[in-house]
């Protein structure tokens, strides 16, 4: 049933609290595959949003009651924004991805905003209603049966909940509204009239002094905990959570209060929840919020990416290392990338340094650069977070389309021979982390040598490890900082190496590293230096369009194909009656291996139903054809 609330005769909201919502403006962009059967907003008979409830509502039979999430101190979190993620923008096809995700080895995924925002095609940081699902990404069940399978997979599940601010469409506004100066009003229970931060302000703020902000809040946090599940939350913009002036980065004890008694709540629902705050605020703050059990946000962007450029000013990491802040918890999310940052790739790629034939700014060194400075980042102890694509060098901006605009789906980076190798190569120090309590342990003791152009992280703990990297564009002569004399090992490569403490320095040859360690490992089943000439991916032979996958498919199949020369290509997609549903043109495509995704719509964008249907790769007087299976 549609409902909605009329008040003093005129004003129609719905129910902040409902769990679906009807929205007049945006539901029918909404398509049947990603949300199949929805409820049409009743036109005609009401304006704004409408609220709903179920009366006969079968319950979901949880399939996940002895999972035990990791420790904090184990996270490796991958951030996913699902828009820019998946074509299809559904639960359903997230959950096909999962495999892609377990392999590269992370044990928490956390999702970008999934309760309703306002509008579809947005980052979901302007909320309207914090107990709905945002339908632009599927059922609720959907949902559920995506934790079920994370669960399964020993992956946690963490959401991005903003609790900072609301936007217009929210009926906790609508209900106190100033007209006439268009901000809440004075006797609004949950809101403040302008936000005390004279810096940062978005939407609506809350006023977390009020009992009945603390109300809502906690009743937002027990319901996401206990309805789906889920292992904890990344709150946006916590600096926010205070009524003091100021731009929110100097110590406010009444900030720390809050947080706290908010963090007191989810530990009585899950004692372990996870509690990420992005705060950036004074350090003695934060290390208060981190003694008391919270993760913070520890933004290292711009120091990774001068690594990776191949500069030395500002290329210092260490603020992203707990100890190095003084910290006794490891309870620092550090990050090279997330979503508010430029991507390391695209600094590669636009402003890497040079010396000679050797370029940052040519795309295979850019990618071999990046696999130095993930050995960097991944091999110190404390929580670690990627950027979604992150793992395969995605390069685009984060201005194209706007800063908040959609971002190319680029799964065919993963046919490409580097970036596969940048892939297993992070995949591998992923597992070696994960297996290896050095790694993780904050008894772990951990010497950085990282001012000059090489870096090394030195770590004891059971086992000794030393990781070594020349992040110069020249050749070095490395004196090393080898524990003892002796065998070592390298991960990599499986070699031992004897080491005379007084020996020569180590020739290193610009951006390349290693990780040795006092034990041998087992070895890799990749080598992370992959040469231009070794792999015959980049080298094809003859024009070739190979098998599609998934096959047969439900929603969206990938197909590649190989050309040995330039050439203009021609893609139609053919029923089983000859008749041409889809068509693609490309002209003057240069030598190499090339993919594309079809997502079972026609030229116009209208979903094509079930059955067998044809690929041709057209090219002048050359064809080549796949059959392919679409299944709904």
């Amino acid at each position: 049933y549609g409902f909605q609330y009329l008040i003093d005769g005129g004003l129609r909201v719905a129910d902040p609290y409902t769990e679906k919502i009807l929205d007049p403006w945006n539901d029918k962009y909404i398509t049947d595959s990603t949300y199949p059967n929805l409820k049409a907003y009743p036109a005609g008979k009401t304006s704004e949003v409408v609220a709903t409830f179920q009366t006969v509502d079968s319950d979901y039979t949880w399939l996940d009651p002895n999972y035990d999430k990791p420790e904090k101190k184990d996270l490796v979190i991958y951030e996913l924004l699902i828009r820019d993620f998946i074509a299809e923008h559904d639960y359903s096809t997230l959950i096909d991805t999962l495999d892609y995700l377990e392999n590269l080895g992370v044990n928490a995924i956390e999702l970008m905003p999934v309760n309703e925002f306002e509008g579809n095609n947005s980052w979901g940081y302007n909320p309207s209603f914090y107990f709905a699902v945002d339908k632009y990404y599927g059922p609720v069940d959907d949902f559920k049966r995506f934790i079920d399978e994370c669960h399964a997979r020993g992956i946690a599940v963490i959401i991005d909940m903003v609790l900072n601010h609301a936007y217009g469409q929210s009926p906790l506004v609508r209900m106190y509204w100033n007209y006439s100066q268009s901000r809440p009003a004075e006797n609004n229970p949950w809101f403040n009239e302008t936000s005390p931060n004279t810096s940062y302000a978005w939407g609506n703020d809350f006023n977390h002094k009020s009992v009945h902000t603390e109300a809502f809040v906690d009743r937002v946090n027990r319901f996401w905990l206990e309805e789906f599940h889920i292992d904890g939350f990344r709150f946006d913009f916590t600096k926010g959570f205070t009524n003091t002036p100021g731009d929110g980065g100097a110590f406010d004890g009444s900030r720390i209060s809050i947080l706290k008694r908010m963090a007191d709540e989810i530990w009585k629902i899950d004692p372990t929840g996870y509690v990420i705050l992005e705060h950036f605020t004074d350090v003695s703050e934060e290390r208060i919020l981190a003694d008391y059990g919270m993760l913070l946000w520890a933004n290292n962007n711009y120091n990774y990416a001068q690594v990776s450029m191949g500069y030395t000013d500002n290329a210092d990491f260490s603020w992203g290392f707990y100890k190095s802040r003084g910290w006794t918890n490891p309870n620092l999310v550090t990050y090279m990338e997330s979503h508010d940052e430029e991507r390391l790739m695209y600094k590669n790629l636009s402003w890497g340094n040079s010396s000679g034939s050797y370029n940052v700014k040519d795309l295979h060194t850019a990618l071999e650069r990046q696999k130095m400075v993930n050995a960097l980042f991944l091999t110190q102890p404390g929580p670690k977070m990627i950027w979604q694509f992150g793992e395969v060098g995605y390069d685009i901006s984060i201005d194209q389309n706007g800063r908040v605009g959609e971002k190319p789906i680029l799964w065919e980076y993963c046919q490409d021979a580097y970036r596969l190798n940048l892939y297993q190569t992070i995949r591998a120090i992923i597992k070696l982390r994960n297996e290896n309590d050095v790694f993780t342990s904050s008894s772990s003791n951990v010497q950085m040598s990282i001012d000059g152009v090489v870096k090394q992280i030195s770590l004891s703990g059971g086992m000794q490890v030393l990781v070594i990297a020349n992040s110069d564009v020249d050749s070095v002569n490395a004196i090393h900082n080898f524990h003892y004399g002796g065998n070592w090992y390298d991960y990599f490569s499986g070699d031992s190496i004897y080491i005379e403490l007084t020996s020569t320095p180590i020739p290193l040859a610009p951006g390349e590293f290693h990780i040795y360690t006092s034990e041998k490992l087992e070895k890799p089943v990749i080598d992370p230096v992959l040469e231009l000439d070794d792999h015959p991916l980049n080298f094809p032979q003859k024009f070739t369009l190979h098998h599609n996958f998934p096959n047969p498919f439900n929603s969206s199949t990938t197909l590649c194909y190989d050309l040995e020369k330039t050439s203009d290509i021609q893609i139609c997609i053919v029923n089983l009656r000859g008749q041409r549903v889809w068509q693609r043109n490309y002209s003057g495509q240069a030598a190499g291996r090339y993919s594309f995704t079809w997502n079972s719509r026609d030229q116009d964008g209208r979903q094509i139903q079930s059955g067998l249907y044809f690929v041709v790769l057209q090219r002048a007087d050359e064809k080549q054809v796949q059959k392919i299976s679409l299944l709904k």
